[in-house]
């Protein structure tokens, strides 16, 4: 399997995936159409147990693995998928951890510099370096000049798991991802001029990502109650606001808004953004990120994020 967000020279990504989350398992195959337009050629959702997969970054996730198994077998059958074997997984979102490192010196050598990383990376996820999958991602610098590195941690342990109950099937994951990445690819593969918000919401928080020219801005997970949900996106929002204005003539601004998951609806959030911003969005649906749905029996939101990864096969 690849590390995670590992980038390889020359990579394999099916156009099948996989997405996993508390109570809920999908399937999902992707078509081209034209360009950057695809279609869904099959899929499956199924509700399950919460207890069959229990979302964390610290304990074990799946409580039964053979059962997890059967439901993934079920679900490619119900796809007409059975015969897959190569697959891209969408892991929850409570599976990772996220840190912004900002680099206090500016005259490290190479050596130096993952040396300051890893001891970042290690104080902040309380985990040593070896029993994590990792992935760094340079940011712009800080007001201050400072290098800054958005740094996703999951722990191999976990990976494992996932991995485990895959192999007894027979099928090999070739990219593992949390969810809000898949969900990204529909705005990175989407992107223009101005900066692109997803927000992927769930029963205990949310992710809410801004990216500009295809890279991440900003990013924030903010584990939360339902009746805090509203007031930490206003947060998130305003101190995107604050970094626009010091950061005169970056652009346009938010352009782009991708509402995913629970916690908020997504008229309620396209209002906060235009009332924080003074813009005039609505949310993105399916057809304007590019995805043909074949009706509506399938909720964009369920799929999102292994739909995402299927597109990164072209």
């Amino acid at each position: 399997m690849a590390n995670l967000l590992s980038r390889l020279i020359d990579p394999w990504y099916p156009a099948t995936a996989i997405g996993l989350e508390k109570g809920v398992a999908s399937v999902v195959q992707l078509e081209r159409v034209k360009g950057s337009v695809c279609k869904l050629r099959r899929a499956a959702t199924f509700n399950i147990a919460e207890s069959l997969v229990r979302p964390s970054f610290e304990d074990t996730n799946i409580e039964s693995p053979p059962q997890l198994a059967a439901v993934l077998n079920d679900l490619a059958a119900s796809a007409g998928l059975l015969k897959q074997k190569r697959w891209s997984l969408s892991l929850p979102e409570a599976t990772a951890r996220t840190l912004v490192l900002t680099m206090e010196s500016q005259s490290q050598s190479a050596s130096e510099l993952q040396d300051v990383l890893r001891w970042k990376i290690e104080r902040g996820f309380g985990v040593p370096l070896e029993e994590l999958s990792v992935s760094k991602e340079r940011l712009q610098k800080d007001p201050q000049g400072r290098d800054r590195y958005l740094v996703i941690a999951v722990k191999k342990s976990i990976l494992a798991e996932y991995e485990a109950v895959l192999q007894t099937l027979g099928w090999r994951a070739g990219l593992i991802l949390p969810r809000h990445l898949g969900e990204a690819q529909w705005l990175v593969r989407n992107s223009g001029a101005g900066d692109s918000l997803l927000l992927s919401g769930s029963s205990h928080g949310f992710t809410g990502v801004i990216f500009r020219d295809k890279h991440q801005l900003i990013m924030r997970t903010v584990e939360c109650e339902e009746d805090e949900f509203e007031d930490e996106f206003y947060r998130l929002l305003l101190f995107y606001r604050d970094r626009s204005e010091a950061e005169a003539g970056q652009g346009p601004g938010i352009v782009r808004l991708m509402v995913v998951g629970e916690g908020i609806t997504k008229e309620r959030a396209g209002e906060i953004v235009n009332e924080t911003t003074g813009g005039d969005l609505r949310p993105l649906q399916a057809e304007d990120l590019g995805l043909q749905l074949p009706n509506h029996e399938f909720s964009f939101d369920s799929i999102a994020a292994p739909a995402g990864l299927a597109t990164l096969s072209w």
